[in-house]
């Protein structure tokens, strides 16, 4: 049974934008601190920690509550991809979920759900992909993975750090990090959006065909 996933998406999509927005507070903080040694070193010792902690604070409370919305939004349209076209799915329904908790394979797994959903999702699933279709798709997999690399890179480097030099350069990773991260928030609202119109306009067609 086709699950309308309109709902979900409108969440999912301001979600991220609130994510988009603080993670763009947290990366100007990095900025600061990269603008201001004598300020990152004062911070670095704890006197700034508390105000600058904030944003990044918030940021992961909003990413939590993104993270839910978007699983559960991604499993509804993988279980409507599973009607459009069962035999193009490759993976049961609950690797939408399931897939991004596991390790290392959660690097990829997901991202070739995505590629399955999106063709089932076309008006005809059997098509070969067209030239630059999966752009949108593969440019927000690619900043979102590099960003999370980043984001472990750059808090592995903050937790080794005992100088202002080293504090410094695990600012800087971390600001490229949060880059990527921005460009993923914005591509994954394009992407959440255009998938959930492309199942839109597929099951309209599928209703109007069964009259």
């Amino acid at each position: 049974m086709l699950r309308n996933p309109h709902g979900l998406a409108t969440a999912v999509t301001v979600l991220l934008g609130v994510d988009v927005f603080l993670c763009l507070l947290s990366a100007g903080t990095e900025g600061w601190l990269l603008a201001d040694p004598l300020a990152a070193a004062e911070a670095f010792a704890g006197i700034e920690a508390g105000g600058l902690a904030l944003p990044a604070f918030a940021f992961a409370l909003t990413g939590i509550a993104t993270a839910v919305v978007f699983l559960i939004w991604f499993h509804r349209v993988r279980q409507n991809a599973g009607v459009f076209a069962p035999d193009s799915q490759t993976r049961t329904e609950g690797w939408a979920i399931g897939a991004w908790f596991i390790p290392l394979a959660n690097l990829w797994i997901p991202r070739q759900i995505a590629v399955e959903v999106w063709r089932a999702s076309r008006r005809d699933p059997s098509a070969a992909d067209g030239a630059r279709e999966l752009t949108l798709l593969n440019s927000w997999w690619t900043c979102f993975v590099v960003g999370v690399v980043l984001d472990r890179l750059s808090s592995s480097l903050y937790d080794q750090a005992e100088t202002l030099d080293a504090l410094t350069t695990a600012a800087t990773w971390s600001l490229a990090g949060y880059g990527f991260i921005v460009a993923a928030g914005v591509l994954a609202i394009l992407f959440v959006r255009r998938l959930t119109s492309m199942q839109h306009t597929r099951a309209t067609g599928m209703l109007s065909a069964a009259k």
